[in-house]
C-alpha cells in the first residue's frame, strides 16, 4: 500500500538503510531511548503478528518517519503489540510537516488505538482520552546515589529490604545475581511463575497466548545494541527464586515481566531483585529503569519519578471507528472510573483475587 510520500511495508521488507535511519532518528530524539521503539522490536512482533505493518514517510528518497502498527478488519488499527508493549508511537524527524490524518489514512486505517503512547508523540497526544503515570528509577548518577535517594524518601523500606536480603542468604543459601542470564530453563521458570501469578490474582494470563510466548522467545535471542532481551535472575542456594525479563537499550532498561517463587515471599525477593537490577544497570551505563504504567506497591517503593503515557485513539467517521468505540471505549471508561477511586480499586482487586482462587479450585 502507498499514498504519495508514504509507503506501508511489512517490517521484514524494510531495507537495512531504513533501519539505520530509524535508529538515527531515535538517537536524535529527546525522549528516553526505550527499546520498545526500536526497529528490532517491530521486526520481532512482525514474526508473530502477521498484521504488523510499518508506514515509512519520505522526503524525496530519504525516509524521515516510521509508524509501526497493526491493521485489522475494516481498517481498525492499533499501536504495535497493543496491550503488551509499554511504549508506543511514531519515530519522526523533528519539524516534519505531517498530520495524523494524512499518516493514518495512508495506512488505510479507520481508527488507531494506543494504550502506552510516549509523551513526546505530538502527532497523537491530542487524541488521547486519558493520561497515566509510568514509574521510573533514575540511576544516571550511579547506584549509590539511588540508594541515598531511597534512604531519604523511604528509609524503613530500604533498611527492611536489605535486612531481608541478608536473612535470605543466611536461611536459604548463598545469594547470586545474574543480570543477563542466558539459560533457557531460567526463562521457562519465570514464565511459569508469571502465569501462576496472573491466575492467582484473577488477571488474564498473557503467557496463555501463544504469540506472546513466541515474542518473548524471539526477544530473548535479540542482541542489538539498543534492543536486547535481558533476563535477570536472583539465585539462593543455587536455586532461582526471583527473575525478570525485559528489554534494554544503551540507556534504558524497560522492565516488563517480573515474578518470584511464592514460597519465598516473606523475604520480598522481587524487591531484592529490583535493587540488584538497578545496581547492575547503573554499572552497565544504563541511566533509567522504566517500571511501566500501572500502580503497584513495589513501584511506589522503588521509583524516583514518573513520566506520562497516554491511552486513546484517533478515529475517522465510519464503521471501523464505530466498532472501535464499541469494542474499547466502555471498558476503558469503566477502568478509568475505578482507578480514580482508591476504595473501589481495592475492592476490585479483592474480587479479582477471589476469582483467581475459584479458577484454581
Amino acid at each position: 500500500m502507498s499514498s504519495g510520500r508514504i509507503r506501508v511495508l511489512g517490517p521484514e521488507d524494510l531495507a537495512e538503510g531504513d533501519r539505520e535511519r530509524w535508529r538515527a532518528l531515535r538517537a536524535a530524539s529527546t525522549a528516553p531511548r526505550n527499546p520498545f521503539m526500536e526497529p528490532e522490536f517491530a521486526t520481532a512482533v512482525g514474526r508473530v503478528r502477521p498484521a504488523t505493518r510499518v508506514a515509512v514517510v519520505y522526503e524525496g528518497r530519504e525516509p524521515v518517519g516510521f509508524l509501526p502498527h497493526e491493521r485489522g478488519a475494516l481498517g481498525r488499527g492499533q499501536a504495535l503489540a497493543h496491550g503488551v508493549s509499554d511504549v508506543q508511537g511514531a519515530v519522526l524527524a523533528p519539524g516534519l510537516g505531517l498530520g495524523a490524518d494524512e499518516l493514518l489514512r495512508a495506512c488505510g486505517l479507520s481508527s488507531f488505538a494506543f494504550d502506552n503512547l510516549e509523551a513526546e508523540q505530538g502527532l497523537f497526544v491530542p487524541h488521547a482520552a486519558a493520561e497515566y503515570a509510568s514509574y521510573v528509577i533514575d540511576v544516571e548518577k550511579g547506584y549509590e546515589t539511588y540508594e541515598s535517594v531511597l534512604r531519604a524518601q523511604s528509609p524503613k523500606f530500604l533498611k527492611t529490604t536489605l535486612a531481608k536480603e541478608r536473612r535470605l542468604g543466611r536461611q536459604v543459601g548463598e545469594l547470586r545475581f545474574v543480570f543477563d542470564e542466558r539459560d533457557p530453563a531460567a526463562l521457562r521458570t519465570l514464565m511459569a511463575w508469571k502465569s501462576a501469578q496472573y491466575r492467582r490474582t484473577g488477571r488474564r494470563d498473557r503467557f496463555a497466548q501463544e504469540w506472546i510466548n513466541r515474542l518473548v522467545g524471539l526477544l530473548a535471542e535479540t542482541r542489538a545494541p539498543d534492543c536486547a532481551g535481558t533476563l535477570s535472575v536472583l539465585y539462593a542456594g543455587g536455586r532461582p527464586i526471583a527473575a525478570h525479563f525485559g528489554l534494554r537499550s544503551s540507556t534504558v532498561l524497560a522492565c516488563w515481566f517480573p515474578s518470584y517463587e511464592p514460597e519465598f515471599a516473606r523475604f520480598s525477593p522481587g524487591l531484592v531483585l529490583h535493587l540488584r537490577m538497578a545496581e547492575a544497570a547503573a554499572a552497565e551505563g544504563i541511566g533509567l529503569l522504566d517500571l511501566g504504567r500501572g500502580a503497584a506497591e513495589y513501584k511506589d517503593a522503588l521509583r524516583t519519578g514518573e513520566v506520562p503515557v497516554y491511552e486513546g485513539a484517533w478515529t475517522r467517521p465510519g464503521v471501523g471507528a464505530a466498532l472501535h468505540w464499541l469494542g474499547r471505549e466502555p471498558a476503558r471508561r469503566a477502568h478509568h472510573f475505578v482507578r480514580n477511586r482508591p476504595r473501589l480499586a481495592a475492592t476490585a482487586a479483592r474480587v479479582l483475587k477471589g476469582a483467581g482462587r475459584l479458577r484454581r479450585a
